[in-house]
């Protein structure tokens, strides 16, 4: 069985690549970062081709990401109307109850 391993952002890949260039060795970004050498080395040639990616390892275009965020922002607003729709059921239901009953209901006090 093997482990998955974390995904990392392009922040952090970006990171080892700004270490190397501001003058320090692999081996030191690798253990400070805990990466063996060649991953940096790869991130840095990557990084030169302008191939650095984030996770998933493909580059995410600009319409991309928008309906991403237009997805993500429409199963939240479903989510939230779902919701409404249960209280606003549940509130009814007892509107109902309360009227059969002969029960005060909506803050109606009793005589």
């Amino acid at each position: 069985m093997t482990i998955a391993k974390p995904a990392c952002t392009v922040e952090f890949k970006e990171l080892a690549v700004h270490r190397i260039k501001g003058g320090q060795s692999v081996g030191a970004v690798g253990r400070e970062l805990k990466l063996s050498d060649q991953t940096v080395r790869n991130r840095v040639k990557a990084a030169g081709e302008g191939k650095l990616n984030g996770a998933g390892g493909r580059a995410v275009t600009p319409e991309e990401m928008d309906l991403s965020i237009l997805r993500a922002e429409n199963l939240r607003l479903k989510r939230e109307n779902e919701i409404r729709k249960k209280k606003a059921t549940a509130y009814c239901a007892r509107d109902v109850l309360c009227s059969a009953s002969g029960l005060p209901s909506r803050g109606r006090h009793f005589p």
